[in-house]
């Protein structure tokens, strides 16, 4: 019998000990709403319907969604919504199906889309406090990547002025069925703004980061002359920030940034 192909590129996890690594990965949830990215034929799902005090369970796949409708419609805590979770506000799914406390997130992220899930995660920051995410282990890398690395540049900038990064633990191709041609790697985030920190406002200081990391082979410098400030106000801002002329992007910390961001204010 032919199988059928996932329609939205799914590679679906079937080690049954990494799924239980990554539920665990949430901390007790016994009294806490779950929110779940892309269910898919709900491994995790089965997981987290014994665990949380309720779950919300995120699929767009026409076919999936009413497959988990079937699988979970008995459990009256269990809400499969059929929506795409970029047009999805999880502050409303917090109020809607949680009981005041902010709720955990969950999901196994479609590798096409990884970077804008977790923008519009960083947008809705205020609904959950932590985040444990499967993503593609190179995407993983520059999330979680320090300052000086060579993976170091926006994403990673922007969700760690949001939250704490951790990398969990990697998974080969194997552990999907079908197998994907990529290694996957498990984060959490757990939510930690730093703007009020660092004295900064997140969407003019993002803004900044984009136009800083414009071209990575450039000098920040460079970059930002490029975005429209004066040399002399680039010059003088960077020295107030203790900034060499020279530094590129990925070689500053986010305290050095968010000084030079200050400065050109």
């Amino acid at each position: 019998m032919k199988k059928r192909k996932p329609s939205l590129g799914q590679n679906f996890l079937t080690d049954q000990r990494a799924i239980l690594r990554i539920v665990d990965a949430l901390g007790d949830v016994s009294d806490r709403l779950v929110i779940e990215v892309g269910p898919g034929r709900g491994a995790l799902t089965q997981l987290l319907a014994q665990g949380a005090k309720s779950l919300v369970a995120i699929e767009l796949d026409r076919t999936l969604a009413p497959f988990l409708q079937i699988q979970f419609g008995g459990d009256p805590a269990v809400h499969i919504l059929r929506q795409d979770i970029l047009a999805t506000n999880l502050g409303e799914v917090t109020r809607q199906y949680g009981d005041g406390k902010k709720a955990r997130v969950l999901g196994n992220l479609p590798y096409y889309i990884t970077s804008d899930i977790l923008l519009h995660l960083l947008d809705h920051g205020h609904a959950f406090d932590m985040a444990v995410l499967m993503v593609q282990r190179e995407v993983a890398q520059r999330v979680a990547a320090q300052p000086g690395s060579r993976e170091y540049g926006m994403l990673s900038a922007t969700v760690q002025m949001f939250a704490r990064v951790e990398e969990l633990f990697t998974l080969s191709p194997e552990a999907f069925q079908p197998a994907p041609s990529v290694h996957s790697t498990v984060l959490r985030l757990t939510v930690a703004p730093r703007y009020d920190e660092l004295g900064v406002e997140r969407k003019p200081f993002e803004d900044f980061l984009r136009k800083s990391f414009a071209q990575k082979r450039k000098t920040l410098s460079r970059n930002l002359r490029n975005a429209g400030f004066s040399a002399e106000r680039v010059a003088a801002a960077m020295e107030s920030a203790g900034l060499d002329a020279n530094v590129r992007a990925e070689a500053c910390s986010l305290e050095a940034m968010a000084a030079l961001f200050r400065a050109l204010a």
